[in-house]
């Protein structure tokens, strides 16, 4: 029977020569020689033997963890990193002699050659006119990277060309797509990665054109949602395209202030003022529209007028909900920009004011807008002849979430002694750093239940960090208080983790206090 340790270890098998049985076997083919009666006096060599040897082997090791990279000894020695910085300036070094063997890894010494002459068989002349940049390549590696340059290397309609013009990529970012190809490195910079999502995209090279919408998804903001959005429209890249509309959404009146805004195609723009979930005031919307007109304007070499303003809104005009506007900020806003005529001016006003309404080419129905969630982390509440007091002191709280969420303001408690007024300055922090503040009055009708302090603008939170939501009430010295508090709430699809903060000092805690409630969109 064989051992069942025996069974399960892994075996290689393979000829080996061995130079002592070939001497043995030569001294016994000569004895036989001499004894037989008819042998010849010619020397022949000995036929080669070989013995079959049996390697138990445990775990198979790649060349790094056989040859463990050193430290080289002088200074002289050359790193990849080194090679990495030389070469992305294409100084075309020659490497040391034997450079193969500084480098234990494929990946080390595929390395070598990002950016690099030696042995190129192709050149790149990258990027518009005036502004190209000639970059050496090797067929190879690039066709073990990229489908699309194995086609254009060794496809059935392969060209023999030693220089080939990329003009619609940027060099930057074709220098970065060369960088994973070669070194299995992502090298993501903030003012390259579309560029690079772009040349991804193009060459087919999906892994880092993944790393890139992961990229531009982590740093989405309010600023740069409307033009990631316009970009993720053209790639074809959905996931990206809800997470824009989830914070030009939330954030609606940041995203339409920002400079971002008036960089987006007519397309776009249209989309955005059609969207039914836009939270942001009508006003806002408009003034926003202006403002992107008078940047076409621009693009368009059209004098800034507002004959030329209406004119490159076109139809657009019209989904800007101007009817559903408050009267004054119409008045003082839209009836007096000069953009709508007198006609369309004097059928809104009497649109407000008129029993018998006029017929209006504008949307009259007003934006649904987002419903605000509210994630209560008390079981029950309470008030005591002594608590809880207010002396300018600071009730804190801090919480995580799981998801993207945008906090929009906390429900607080309010007098326990009948009605009263309230000034609340509330703060919403992450490490320190102040992300969001206001300072606002409520009045409290006497009773249990919570009383909403809004943000000016809806603050995002990132998940899997600890964010710190402070406020200082002044007014009424009693109030209401949490107690029962949980340290992990389910609120929709959102799981909030709340501990204790060490900017309380008024008692506010996980068990009890202030802040019962954290208002968000999600």
């Amino acid at each position: 029977m064989v051992d069942d340790k025996e069974k399960n270890m892994k075996c290689l098998t393979f000829f080996l020569m061995l130079p002592e049985t070939v001497k043995n076997r030569s001294k016994k083919s000569s004895k036989k020689a001499n004894t037989s009666s008819s042998s010849s006096n010619s020397s022949k060599l000995p036929p080669v033997c070989y013995e079959i040897i049996t390697l138990k082997t445990k775990k198979k090791k790649m060349a790094a963890d056989i040859f463990p990279r050193k430290k080289p000894a002088n200074s002289s020695s050359t790193s990849v990193q080194q090679y990495h910085q030389q070469n992305l300036s294409n100084n075309n070094l020659i490497p040391a002699p034997n450079w193969q063997g500084l480098y234990p890894t494929i990946r080390e010494r595929n390395a070598v050659m990002f950016n690099n002459d030696l042995m190129a068989d192709v050149h790149f002349v990258v990027g518009p006119p005036g502004g190209t940049q000639r970059l050496p390549g090797h067929k190879y590696v690039l066709a073990v990277g990229s489908s699309v340059f194995h086609a254009m290397f060794y496809g059935e309609l392969a060209e023999d060309k030693d220089e080939i013009r990329i003009p619609d990529v940027e060099p930057a970012a074709f220098l970065a797509m060369l960088k994973y190809i070669y070194c299995d490195e992502i090298d993501l910079a903030a003012d390259t990665v579309l560029a690079t999502l772009y040349a991804a995209k193009k060459y087919i090279v999906p892994h880092l054109a993944r790393a890139c919408v992961n990229f531009l998804e982590t740093s989405l903001s309010a600023k740069n949602a409307c033009v990631l959005l316009s970009q993720s429209c053209l790639f074809e890249e959905p996931d990206l395209t809800q997470r824009c509309w989830e914070v030009i959404d939330a954030q609606a009146e940041l995203a339409l202030k920002s400079e971002g805004f008036c960089d987006i195609d007519f397309q776009t723009l249209e989309s955005i003022l059609r969207r039914e979930t836009l939270n942001a005031k009508e006003i806002v919307v408009f003034e926003a529209a202006l403002n992107w007109a008078e940047v076409e304007c621009q693009r368009q070499d059209l004098a800034l007028s507002i004959e030329n303003k209406r004119k490159v809104l076109g139809k657009a005009l019209y989904l800007i909900r101007i009817p559903t506007m408050a009267l004054d900020d119409f008045a003082n806003g839209a009836a007096q920009s000069g953009v709508l005529t007198l006609n369309e001016t004097n059928d809104i006003f009497l649109w407000y004011t008129a029993a018998k309404k006029p017929e209006l080419q504008f949307v009259s129905k007003a934006r649904k807008g987002l419903v605000p969630q509210r994630c209560h982390r008390f079981q029950s509440c309470a008030y005591r002849s002594n608590q809880w007091r207010y002396r300018g002191r600071c009730d804190s709280i801090q919480f995580a979430v799981d998801k993207r969420v945008f906090i929009a303001g906390f429900g607080l408690y309010g007098s326990s002694c009948g009605s009263a007024e309230y000034s609340a300055k509330i703060e919403l922090k992450r490490q320190g750093v102040v992300l969001g503040q206001n300072l606002s009055k409520y009045f409290s009708d006497g009773s249990s239940n919570t009383f909403p302090v809004w943000f000016e603008y809806p603050v995002q939170i990132e998940p899997d960090t600890f964010y710190t939501a402070s406020v200082i009430l002044d007014g009424n010295e009693l109030s209401y208080f949490g107690q029962e508090g949980m340290t992990e709430v389910q609120c929709g699809k959102v799981t909030v983790q709340f501990q204790c903060s060490s900017d309380s000092t008024n008692g506010t805690g996980v068990q009890g206090g202030q802040i019962p409630e954290l208002i968000f969109y999600a």
